[in-house]
C-alpha cells in the first residue's frame, strides 16, 4: 500500500488537474438536466471545456498506470468513448437537436461516473487480498474494465429502452418542450 500511495503522490499535479475539473463537471451536471438551467448557454460553455479537460488529463494519467496495460486499455477505450459522446452531445445541441444532445451527454456522464463504480469493485479486490493474494497492479485493470463496463451498458440499455416506440412520449425535447 505504501508503494501505491507513493505512486499517486508522484503524480499529484496531474491528479489535481484531472480531479478538480471532474468535480466541477459532476457538480454542474444536475443543472444541465434541470428545467430551469438546462438550455442555458453559460452552462454549456462550462460543461464542454471542463469535460474536455477531464478527458485529456485521463489520457495523460494512463501513461503510467498502476494496473499496467490492462488498466491503460480500459482508460483508452472508455475515455475515447467518453470524448466521442461529449463531442456528439455538443454537435447535436449546437444543431438544435436537444433530445439527441441530452442522450449523448447522458452517455458521456455515465462513462465519466464509471470511475465511481470502479471504486467498490476495487474495494472487493482489496478485501479479498488475503484469499486471492492479488496485488493492486494485478487487479486495477480488471476493476477498471468492470466498473466502466457496468455504467456504460446500464445507461445504454436505459437509453435504448426510452427510444423504443412504446416510450416515444418520453422523447419530447426537454427543457425546450
Amino acid at each position: 500500500m505504501v508503494s501505491l500511495d507513493a505512486f499517486f503522490a508522484s503524480h499529484a499535479a496531474l491528479t489535481v488537474a484531472h480531479i478538480v475539473p471532474a468535480l466541477l463537471f459532476v457538480l454542474l451536471v444536475p443543472l444541465f438536466f434541470s428545467r430551469r438551467f438546462g438550455a442555458a448557454r453559460w452552462l454549456e460553455r462550462l460543461l464542454f471545456p471542463l469535460g474536455s479537460i477531464v478527458g485529456i488529463t485521463a489520457y495523460a494519467m494512463s501513461a503510467d498506470p498502476v494496473g499496467g496495460w490492462l488498466e491503460r486499455s480500459a482508460v483508452l477505450f472508455f475515455n475515447s468513448l467518453y470524448l466521442f459522446s461529449l463531442a456528439r452531445s455538443y454537435w447535436h445541441l449546437r444543431s438544435g437537436r436537444s433530445v439527441l444532445g441530452r442522450h449523448w451527454m447522458t452517455r458521456a456522464i455515465s462513462i465519466l461516473l464509471g470511475i465511481a463504480t470502479t471504486r467498490p469493485v476495487m474495494g472487493v479486490f482489496f478485501a479479498t487480498i488475503p484469499l486471492t493474494h492479488l496485488q493492486p497492479k494485478q487487479f486495477f485493470g480488471i476493476a477498471f474494465w468492470i466498473g466502466f463496463s457496468i455504467n456504460t451498458v446500464v445507461v445504454e440499455l436505459w437509453l435504448r429502452r426510452r427510444e423504443s416506440p412504446f416510450h416515444s412520449e418520453r422523447l419530447a425535447p426537454y427543457p425546450n418542450a
